[in-house]
């Protein structure tokens, strides 16, 4: 089994900042493309952040020089560090990782719970 688990959502000021957090555990084999996602109420999911194996980053442009994402190899897990945010932020936010398990002989989608983050005055 392979499990995603998400911290760090929260209340915060416009202006504000918060970091993620999602760590991977179970039976992992291999872990690829890492990365988040939003979804606001009444709309479409949103790509926010990805995070290669190879270190590439890219970002979706509502967030560009404002998120940044990274990850820690060792402990599977990866960040989004928020700053400036502005209340259209506010959404639930959903870790994603495509993950080789022991279990398997292709790569997987795995998805965090979702963590709220709710940027208001």
């Amino acid at each position: 089994q392979v499990q995603l688990v998400e911290s760090g959502g929260g209340l915060v000021q416009p202006g504000g900042s918060l970091r993620l957090s999602c760590a991977a555990s179970g039976t992992i084999f291999s872990t690829n493309n890492m990365a988040w996602y939003r979804q606001a109420p009444g709309k479409q999911p949103e790509l926010v952040a990805t995070s290669t194996r190879g270190g590439s980053t890219s970002y979706a442009d509502s967030v560009k020089g404002r998120f940044t994402i990274s990850r820690d190899s060792a402990k599977r897990t990866v960040y989004l560090q928020m700053n400036s945010l502005k209340p259209e932020d506010t959404a639930v936010y959903y870790c994603n990782a495509r993950i080789l398990s022991t279990s398997s002989t292709y790569y997987r989608d795995y998805w965090g719970q979702g963590t709220h983050v709710t940027v208001s005055s």
